[in-house]
């Protein structure tokens, strides 16, 4: 998958790996439908992080979490 290029294949992709090694609880407050390409290499960098990373602490989940909130496209 080349995730250099901005497309909602590629965010759905993305959120769902980065849910997935979080374990995230509550994936359905994170959706690939709630962010949008303007924001796409913020999100790419959360990704390149979560991919990097094997262990997370409580407080890095957290602050992925509100980071990726602050992300989400105003309704």
């Amino acid at each position: 998958m080349n995730l250099s290029q901005k497309s909602p294949e590629n965010i759905e992709y993305m959120i769902t790996k980065i849910t997935e090694k979080l374990n995230m609880l509550n994936v359905g407050a994170i959706k690939p439908s709630h962010f949008n390409e303007e924001m796409y290499e913020e999100l790419k960098d959360i990704y390149d992080l979560v991919m990097k990373k094997s262990m997370f602490s409580p407080s890095e989940m957290q602050a992925i979490a509100e980071e990726l909130g602050n992300l989400r496209k105003m309704s």
